[in-house]
């Protein structure tokens, strides 16, 4: 039986998208000897939900519509989602290599052991290796189906902790760099490109949520103000972390963000009340809803949006360097606010152009003619 169309999904997609693309402008501003500590919280700390939501997005959506009453057929599964997946990480990633190739006259990545490698690992630009990340949590989706049919709010719970006391370890403790062989090195270097166990608990959460959708339901409803109330103290805690690391251990700005980040334990509830919360006021819409088209329109060319916006990053970072300028803090969110309606405008024009020729959709979005 098909369920309702849930639109708080294609929302958090839209703000996720904004989100992400905040981080990479942010990496820019960076670039700036002497960075505004504020703007690079707003750019890199507000926003550090946007990957870890995708996969509380993502599996939402596969266990709303999934009935786990009903065999599962992992194989009809798995091309559904290398049509969606596998198909437009190729195509980007044999368009990014290309295009680096032709702007910096560079044919290293054409080798194929060298395009392979970065292939596996999601290196072909920076973007892609979420790709990559979800392409495992698919090949794994029989475990995650088994978990999700036994999981009780305890063990949810347990999962958390073991969930910070992994990223912990992987982020703060553990260093790979002192490994000789240089394939090991690789695989742990490259470990936050494919290690599904840094992001296990908000996929898990999402899944069961999703099958648990009329408690959920009830929960926002019942729980609204409380769940605001989180996601503001989580979002106070992760940035008294920033600011602490900042004053206290005299950490610069790209220090800081690398310690402020999504896996540290402040950015772990960070994401966990974000997941709530928008999903929460995009449910009940306690704002304008002169918002809904924009809102929708910005989670429909999400993932185009998201998947091409290096490429507006790159020329519009060349055009300020052959103009000579800085990137102050003005240039910064003008560039932001430039690559973000950019990156949408061309998310739709080439929509629009699929629309004629599906080919298009099909190997840069995986969205196929209905039949």
């Amino acid at each position: 039986m098909n369920k309702p169309r849930l639109d708080a999904i294609e929302y958090i997609r839209g703000i996720s998208m904004l989100g992400v693309i905040g981080i990479h402008v942010g990496s820019q501003y960076l670039a700036n000897p002497t960075p505004n500590p504020h703007l690079v919280a707003l750019f890199e700390i507000a926003t550090r939900f946007s990957v870890p939501i995708f996969f509380f997005i993502s599996a939402f959506g596969l266990f709303y519509h999934l009935d786990l009453k009903e065999p599962f057929s992992y194989i009809d599964f798995m091309k559904r989602r290398f049509k969606t997946v596998l198909v437009p990480y190729l195509v980007w990633s044999v368009f990014y290599v290309l295009h680096y190739t032709f702007l910096y006259h560079d044919t290293s990545l054409l080798r194929p052991t060298v395009f392979l490698y970065y292939l596996f690992f999601g290196l072909c630009s920076y973007q892609l290796y979420f790709m990559v990340i979800l392409l495992w949590f698919y090949l794994l989706m029989p475990l995650w189906i088994a978990i999700i049919r036994r999981i009780t709010p305890l063990n949810l719970s347990i999962l958390l902790v073991a969930q910070i006391a992994f990223n912990y370890w992987s982020s703060f403790v553990f260093n790979p760099y002192g490994i000789e062989n240089w394939l090991l090195k690789s695989f742990m270097v490259y470990r936050l490109n494919y290690w599904v166990m840094h992001y296990f608990f908000i996929f898990l959460l999402g899944g069961w949520l999703a099958i648990n959708f009329k408690a959920f339901l009830r929960f926002m409803e019942n729980r609204r103000r409380e769940i605001v109330l989180f996601f503001w103290a989580s979002f106070a805690a992760l940035l008294a972390y920033y600011y602490y690391v900042l004053s206290a251990r005299h950490y610069t700005p790209l220090e800081g963000i690398n310690t402020a980040h999504q896996l540290c334990p402040a950015g772990i509830v960070y994401t966990i009340a974000a997941s709530l919360f928008f999903f929460t006021i995009f449910t009940y819409q306690k704002y304008p809803k002169a918002w809904n088209p924009v809102l929708s329109l910005l989670g429909r060319h999400s993932y185009f949006a998201y998947l091409a916006h290096p490429i507006v990053i790159t020329y519009l970072s060349m055009l300020i360097d052959r103009s000579e300028l800085i990137m102050t803090a003005p240039i910064a969110l003008i560039f932001y606010v430039a690559v973000a309606v950019l990156a949408v405008a061309l998310a739709v024009i080439m929509r629009r152009i699929g629309n004629h020729l599906p080919i298009i959709n099909e190997l840069t979005i995986g969205i196929y003619p209905k039949k």
